[in-house]
């Protein structure tokens, strides 16, 4: 086995893909970064969950939201649905663990909020259970997958933003959300503050 061989076709392949990701998801994550800054403006929060992967990438946002992406600002309401492991124990005992996302979403989410859901493959039940209870509290989703977008695709109303990353690989969806999320912020911070010199 020639590993540095493989490990360079590694990188060769993230490379292209995050190239080929920039020409059709520039515009959603323009567009969620103006959706979430209207909502902070306007006394909104920003909800975010994933599972897995996805929890520590949605994790990951909400702690460069709340402190700092690359330059200080005042803090951002931006809180991690997938962090309480209390919350989430209780629920999915109680409940089941498809609603562990829901059941937060109904008690917190308010109009005007925005749910940020993470999931590579889009089939993920709590996921799924997330944009309903979003919807019915009037929330707008943001939405970062990959592959066809899954079952996530069939939930999205016209107001919600869905950024697909366009590979079927995990770990290349995985590379794609992690920049998506790193422009988001970088876009929120500018609608905010103006650009950076």
């Amino acid at each position: 086995m020639d590993l540095l061989s493989r490990i360079e076709a590694q990188f060769d392949e993230s490379a292209r893909t995050l190239r080929s990701s920039s020409e059709v998801l520039s515009g959603p994550i323009a567009l969620a970064a103006e959706v979430m800054v209207e909502s902070l403006l306007g006394n909104g929060k920003i909800l975010a969950c994933g599972n897995g992967s996805s929890a520590a990438d949605a994790q990951h946002f909400v702690a460069k939201m709340m402190g700092r992406f690359e330059r200080d600002r005042p803090q951002l309401a931006v809180v991690s649905l997938s962090a309480d492991t209390a919350v989430l124990t209780s629920l999915a005992n109680i409940y089941q663990y498809g609603q562990v996302f829901a059941r937060q979403i109904a008690t917190l989410g308010q109009p005007g909020d925005v749910l940020l859901v993470i999931s590579a493959s889009g089939r993920s039940d709590n996921v799924l259970s997330a944009i309903q209870a979003a919807h019915e509290r009037d929330m707008r989703v943001v939405a970062l997958t990959g592959r066809n977008g899954g079952h996530v695709t069939e939930l999205l109303g016209e107001q919600d933003i869905h950024i697909c990353a366009p590979h079927d690989r995990v770990a290349r969806i995985q590379e794609v959300h992690l920049l998506a999320l790193h422009c988001l912020c970088d876009g929120i911070d500018c609608l905010l503050m103006g650009e950076e010199n």
